[in-house]
């Protein structure tokens, strides 16, 4: 019975340091919570394949759950138990395959938000001056905000896929062994893709400025320079696409090796600084529409704003973090 008794000891320890229920451990072994209940409490002892799994599950050699002399601290390959969670090679290869499958969908969503006010600045400046103007402006506003609540439905759908592995960008972890060999292989097979991706997707938003460029050098028209500006728009929304649909993937190889923007100390910083994202666009698309409402037919001239908020993002999100590090 004290053998029982240590097992049980173990397998309470081990499936804590992971963060389990009882539940999730059960449904990782196929088999029901009361099962692993009485393992918990040495009613009862696992099976010899239940075992092995739950020794790739945490990461631990069999001796170490089976014998009674190991230490509570002994692991696969000598090591010591990490603290916080370790994840299994099942769990990073699941996370990593749901990062592909989703990355298509979310980069379509952040085009999107990138499109939006292309149907606004085009009705707005099409129509100026006439007695249509502010419809036209209020449906081109419509059509801006059904494109925004798409991409935010999207956003929301595949990042509930995504949420279970929350901790990898938030917490300390450790990887079970073999695991990272794994993801390293993937990261360099993905490597010559990622660069592809960053180059074509820079081309596209460089490509983008030539037509406003042209225009503003040969003509004067305003319908035609707002056009100028939606073809931008277009481009650089193609190119963003690409830099987002290449950037998650590399993300979950970064996130899993705890390297870049996702070593330890930067994960203190993000936690600190999430707030400023949301905070500042939020801030930005009430003041575009707060003018626009109060000066009435600015609505074809204020695009302006979204370029302008775009590299005053860059700037302030980096004082921000830089004051976060120091703190």
């Amino acid at each position: 019975m004290v053998t029982d008794m240590i097992l049980a000891e173990k397998i309470i320890t081990l499936r804590k340091r992971m963060n389990w229920s009882q539940e999730e451990l059960a449904e990782k072994l196929n088999i029901s919570r009361q099962s692993v209940s009485k393992w918990e409490v040495g009613a009862t002892i696992p099976d010899l394949d239940k075992i092995l799994k739950m020794s790739e599950l945490f990461g631990v050699s069999t001796d170490y759950l089976l014998k009674d002399e190991m230490d509570v601290t002994e692991l696969t390959g000598g090591k010591d138990m990490p603290e916080g969670r370790v994840v299994s090679v099942e769990e990073a290869n699941a996370y990593m395959d749901t990062a592909k499958e989703v990355r298509g969908r979310i980069a379509t969503a952040v085009s999107l938000f990138i499109l939006s006010p292309v149907c606004l600045i085009l009705m707005a400046a099409m129509w100026e001056g006439s007695a249509l103007e502010d419809r036209m402006a209020i449906l081109g506003l419509i059509v801006l905000l059904l494109v925004v609540a798409a991409g935010v439905a999207i956003c929301i759908f595949n990042g509930m896929k995504l949420e279970k592995y929350k901790y990898l960008e938030e917490e300390s972890f450790s990887l079970q062994y073999g695991v990272e060999g794994i993801v390293e292989k993937r990261q360099s097979d993905f490597e010559a893709k990622y660069r592809l991706a960053v180059v074509v997707g820079t081309i596209l938003c460089i490509i983008g400025v030539i037509p406003l460029l042209l225009i503003s050098v040969f003509t004067e028209s305003e319908v035609l320079l707002v056009g100028g500006v939606a073809v931008l728009l277009i481009f650089v929304a193609a190119g963003v696409h690409l830099f987002v649909r290449a950037g998650i993937v590399k993300e979950s190889h970064d996130k899993l090796l705890q390297c870049g923007e996702y070593t330890v100390e930067n994960k203190a910083v993000n936690r600190k600084t999430a707030f400023f994202p949301g905070v500042y666009w939020l801030l930005v698309t009430a003041g575009y529409l707060a003018w626009n409402f109060y000066n009435g037919n600015s609505w074809g001239r204020s695009w302006i704003i979204w370029p302008v908020a775009g590299v005053l993002f860059a700037a302030i999100n980096g004082v921000i973090r830089e004051v976060a590090k120091k703190k």
